[in-house]
């Protein structure tokens, strides 16, 4: 599926307006304070932007970031004004033709932000780890609508997990599917370049994650997406197709369910942009100032990452309850009509 992927995104797509689902972003949703960043960054760089979520996580300033299929950059020059010069943004990618633009406009970027901390690698995402990439050396990993692409998933996932410090994380937006797809649609070149056919079961995935030592993968935002042409409405049939972005946290002892120790945290703000909470994923978010009770896995989350210092811990892991009231495993994502409009996540 190599040659697919570089001949759909290096030569059959000329822009986000050739995609024939709504994968990408609405810059009108885009949340305000990252709209001056994104204004930055040149037109020829966003016009070929096909990414299908946000991945702009919180408290990057000073960390060293990698975006897996960067293509022509838009996340990595967004993601450079966020670290600072103190920090620094790599990018790798498979696609000469995309990696091309990112490389011409390095520059030119560099004389926008009076910094230059990014640069360019290209080669598949299936081998970091012979890409010249340290292991543990990134705060930060990124990926925006490019796993699905990957014909080895679970290579991916574990090179992320080499890569990343401890504490680290892997913060990235991807397509799911409701149900394990068919091999027609799987082998399907338009469907698979469109983001569909390479769609793992969401299930599927989180098996995945875990196999690879990411013990709890966390689900920050979903929608649905709304296919726009006919012709591919029709070959994926009942099929319901999710934008969805996850953090995964590169820490050993998280357990593979939610597990109730007893513990809280108090939110002491200082997040930028999250002066009144926190949202550490879709189900927790966290007011500042407020004693909040958590699972002894988000009570790790928050205290062996980079979010560390603006938190209160409560409680240890002395003594056990049980599972955790609301644990679940029904689909996580809202459920809605995937042939209507929807709103974007980011």
């Amino acid at each position: 599926m190599y040659d697919v992927v570089s001949d759909y995104y290096g030569k059959q797509l000329q822009s986000s307006g050739d995609l024939k689902t709504d994968a990408c972003c609405d810059f009108s949703t885009v949340p305000q304070w990252l709209k001056p960043l994104l204004s930055k960054i040149h037109p020829e760089v966003t016009a070929r932007y096909y990414g299908c979520g946000l991945v702009c996580p919180e408290q990057l300033s000073g960390c060293r970031v990698l975006d897996l299929g960067c293509g022509t950059g838009r996340d990595v020059f967004a993601l450079a004004q966020m670290v600072g010069d103190n920090g620094a943004v790599v990018g790798v990618d498979m696609t000469t033709e995309q990696l091309r633009v990112a490389e011409d406009y390095q520059l030119w970027h560099a004389e926008q932000f009076g910094f230059n901390n990014v640069s360019f690698i290209p080669g598949k995402i299936e081998q970091l780890l012979s890409l010249g990439l340290e292991s543990g050396s990134f705060d930060i990993i990124v990926s925006n609508c490019v796993i699905n692409l990957s014909p080895d998933k679970q290579a991916v996932l574990e090179g992320v997990k080499q890569l990343l410090k401890p504490g680290g994380e892997f913060y990235f937006s991807d397509v799911y599917c409701d149900r394990r797809l068919p091999t027609a649609i799987r082998q399907d070149p338009i469907l698979y370049g469109e983001c569909l056919g390479g769609a793992l079961y969401w299930q599927d995935f989180i098996d995945l994650a875990k196999a690879a030592g990411f013990g709890d993968p966390r689900l920050v935002a979903d929608r649905p997406l709304a296919i726009t042409d006919d012709a591919v409405m029709a070959k994926v049939g009942t099929a319901k197709f999710f934008s969805a972005t996850y953090r995964l946290f590169n820490i050993d002892e998280l357990e593979t369910a939610c597990e109730d120790y007893g513990q809280a945290v108090i939110y002491r703000g200082g997040i930028e942009h999250h002066a009144q909470a926190f949202s550490l994923d879709k189900h927790h978010s966290i007011e500042a100032g407020r004693v909040f009770p958590v699972c002894g896995n988000t009570w790790r989350m928050l205290q062996s990452s980079r979010f560390a210092p603006h938190f209160e811990f409560i409680g240890d892991f002395t003594r056990h309850y049980g599972i955790f009231n609301g644990c679940g495993t029904d689909i996580p994502f809202t459920n809605e009509n995937t042939i209507g409009e929807s709103a974007p996540c980011c």
